[in-house]
């Protein structure tokens, strides 16, 4: 046996693997392991600490952001065709978008076409609407003006509350004009001017006798009104035809609740 150690140890001497430069290699030494080991440590706590004095809502936005952005797999019909639907709407919108700025294509007719949808716009209507009831002498006359007075009032009301629900914004970043925030016209849906020339063009053609011709440039200028708020990026197409739409309904519930000479004739006496 004493003898047998002085070998081993020789042995051990002898081997190369033994060695402080391989046994570093091979097995780390215990001070970078502890180090490791606190380097972890103090990094764990670290990221702890962290988590702790994270906001509530922004744990719960990180856990909420997967489901947000997951894509759905299996979508229905109703919703690819109301996307498929929505995104033709847009692209078509914005390509018909012509005189949305001065580098368009036809940024020069700009300026016409501006002009051409304040003769839609609803201050100018109900101040001539205002200025033709004082003049007027007769009680029919009076009476449809009232009446086209109160359409034209009613119309304002009701698509600035449509539009405050749905809030859609045109395809274009365009800020609205003065005129346009004097009657709340300031979100894309529905278009306000689609509206009031449906409006005013059904009303007319119903209350007033006009020659066929006149009617025929009646209807022509509520389509080129309607449409030019396309043409110069305020409002999308399904806008437009929703506002056509709208104006159509307004028409006839004006004529439900059509004031009578009587009526109309208390009222002016108020005013």
């Amino acid at each position: 046996m004493p003898a047998s150690q002085p070998r081993s140890r020789a042995r051990d001497r002898n081997n190369v693997l033994n060695r402080a430069e391989f046994l570093s290699l091979n097995q780390p030494l215990k001070g970078n392991q502890e180090s490791r080991s606190s380097s972890r440590k103090q990094s764990g706590q670290a990221g702890a600490a962290s988590a702790q004095n994270t906001n509530p809502k922004e744990r719960r936005q990180s856990q909420q952001l997967p489901e947000e952005d997951c894509m759905q797999l299996n979508p229905s019909f109703k919703g690819i065709a109301f996307n498929s639907l929505l995104a033709i709407d847009i692209c078509m919108s914005k390509r018909l978008g012509v005189c949305a700025n001065r580098a368009s294509s036809w940024g020069g007719a700009r300026s016409m076409i501006n002009l051409l949808g304040i003769t839609g716009h609803g201050i100018p209507w109900i101040a001539g609407t205002l200025i033709c009831l004082v003049k007027s002498s007769t009680l029919a006359g009076q009476e449809v003006l009232m009446n086209l007075l109160l359409a034209l009032l009613l119309d304002i009301m009701i698509v600035a509350g449509l539009q405050k629900l749905a809030k859609r914004k045109g395809p274009y970043d365009i800020n609205p004009g003065l005129l346009d925030y004097l009657t709340m016209d300031t979100y894309a849906f529905p278009a306000g001017h689609a509206s009031r020339v449906a409006m005013l063009s059904k009303f007319f053609l119903n209350h007033l006798v006009l020659a066929i011709p006149l009617r025929i440039l009646l209807v022509l200028w509520a389509l080129c009104v309607g449409f030019s708020r396309v043409m110069i990026g305020r409002h999308h197409i399904t806008d437009v035809l929703s506002g056509f739409v709208f104006g159509y309904l307004q028409f006839r519930l004006v004529e439900l609740i059509w004031m009578s000479s009587n009526t109309c004739q208390m009222l002016i006496s108020i005013w």
